[in-house]
């Protein structure tokens, strides 16, 4: 039987002009064309058309930062598929915001600026935290670095090679882009995505940046180097952080809002930077445990770790690349499955009424939040199934040995249900966040003393070294300010 095609118009409410074109083929699986007037997608089948929608939906973030569940989504309404009927439904409230130069993929950027020539050399630039703007403008504008020294850490073959104007106004573009429109002001990376407005160092050389982004709000990204050899990246994902951690100082903020994925990318951007100018140690590690929470933003956190993985861009190992989550849902973990970082777990108790009180916005059981880990972690690989799960140890409240015990028979009940499964305990001892704080730091005695007793029952189990404590750069200390200008984006 011949092939046959019907043409679908799409969208009642008329923004979005859309064309399905479905083509019944003589095997059971049934492909699917999209051809929008902008863009023309591959053939795929009815069940990945529908991941892609959603995938679009997820990876494409507003400029405001808001998940895509709020205002910026594509429904599929209804989709049946039998032999004789297929029915697909789609409504776009909202066109969403492309990705920026930061967050594209290399194919995307290659694209966009007319070849992957250009493409490679703007990302030569990024790894160095080097705005090509600045390095291939009209004016050469470099700060503190030397352009004779910027060219020498180029790779030979393109040390001759440049980017032409026509080629920088694209680029300006997409920046622009990347902001939905509604930031036209955006036309590079430093002074326009983010600006470095001030640099905290810590007497062991932990290097706390201020990143102010274009809109006037600020967080906060550390440069953490360790013996001289390697640096820790702590990366923040949004402005704030609505889960309300009492030991946290980001808790006290409250969620201002989420970053783009520009914008996290941003923060390694100038991390480069600073390592580079200032002779720290290279970044080999990036962790996502500064401000916010990153399952609040996952669609934009997902492209970060992709971005800090990919080979041609900052190529990362995805066992050096950590997402930590408070875990709001048991389903944040899967968000974050196949994602190319190591999934970790800011745990803290695992009674439920000492949770709830450390953790005020917790809505479900531990037992509950450790099945969604569970089932994210069987969905990888046996060698991809490596979990740390944080506890942060007050004195008095959390860090005796009971709560060790606790800690221990809880995550005997994950090592039981997933083959394979690495789990790494992290103590942290508190660290001081300034006025009304409701804990102590505990005594190292029983920080040791909770250490040995996780060992004794087999639990792989490291107490993190308080770094940057004097500068307010350790873990929970980092936080902002809300431009009085500003309103509060939810």
């Amino acid at each position: 039987m011949l092939p046959k095609s019907l043409t679908w118009l799409l969208n009642n409410n008329m923004k979005l002009i859309t064309f399905v074109s479905l083509i019944f083929l003589p095997s059971p699986s049934t492909c699917l064309a999209i051809a929008p007037a902008s863009r023309i997608f591959s053939s795929c089948s009815i069940s990945s058309l529908t991941t892609s929608l959603a995938s679009e939906a997820q990876m494409r973030p507003a400029y405001d930062g808001r998940d895509a569940s709020e205002d910026d989504e594509i429904h599929i309404s209804s989709i049946q598929n039998n032999k004789s009927h297929h029915t697909i439904q789609i409504t776009t409230e909202k066109t969403l915001a492309e990705a920026g130069p930061l967050s594209m993929t290399f194919e995307e950027l290659t694209e966009a600026l007319g070849g992957a020539g250009r493409a490679k050399i703007v990302w030569d630039c990024y790894k160095l935290g080097i705005d090509p703007a600045y390095m291939f403008g009209s004016v050469v504008n470099l700060g503190e670095d030397d352009y004779e020294s910027i060219v020498s850490q180029l790779p030979s073959q393109r040390r001759t090679q440049k980017l032409g104007p026509g080629t920088l106004d694209k680029l300006q573009k997409l920046y622009q882009n990347s902001y939905g429109g509604k930031n036209p002001s955006v036309t590079n990376v430093e002074d326009g995505i983010a600006t470095l407005t001030h640099i905290s160092r810590a007497s062991d050389r932990t290097t706390k940046l201020l990143l102010k982004m274009s809109d006037g709000y600020e967080v906060e990204t550390v440069i953490i180097p360790w013996k001289g050899k390697r640096s820790t990246l702590c990366i923040s994902s949004q402005v704030g952080c609505r889960q309300g951690c009492t030991f946290c100082a980001t808790g006290k903020m409250g969620k201002l809002r989420s970053l783009t994925a520009d914008e996290i990318v941003s923060q390694m951007f100038f991390a480069q930077k600073i390592c580079r100018l200032e002779e720290l140690p290279s970044i080999s590690n990036v962790v996502f445990m500064g401000m916010g929470e990153p399952s609040d933003n996952s669609r934009n956190v997902v492209k970060a770790t992709k971005v800090l993985t990919t080979r041609r861009f900052f190529s990362l190992a995805a066992n050096k690349v950590t997402v930590s989550t408070v875990a709001p849902d048991p389903g944040c973990f899967m968000e974050f499955a196949s994602s190319p970082c190591v999934l970790a777990w800011s745990v803290h108790a695992v009674r439920d009424d000492l949770r709830k009180k450390l953790v005020p916005t917790t809505k479900y059981t531990m037992v509950e939040l450790r099945q969604g880990l569970i089932e994210a972690l069987l969905t990888r690989p046996l060698n991809a199934r490596t979990c740390m799960l944080e506890v942060a140890l007050m004195k008095d409240v959390n860090d005796r040995l009971e709560h060790a015990d606790d800690l221990s028979e809880f995550i005997q009940g994950m090592i039981d249900q997933v083959p394979g499964i690495k789990p790494h305990i992290n103590l942290i001892p508190y660290n001081d966040i300034g006025e009304h704080s409701l804990y102590e730091k505990p005594l190292t005695k029983d920080v040791t003393a909770f250490q040995k007793r996780l060992q004794s029952k087999g639990m792989y189990t490291h107490v993190r070294s308080t770094r940057g404590d004097d500068k307010t750069s350790a873990c929970g200390q980092l936080a902002t300010t809300k431009p009085k200008s500003l309103k509060i984006t939810h």
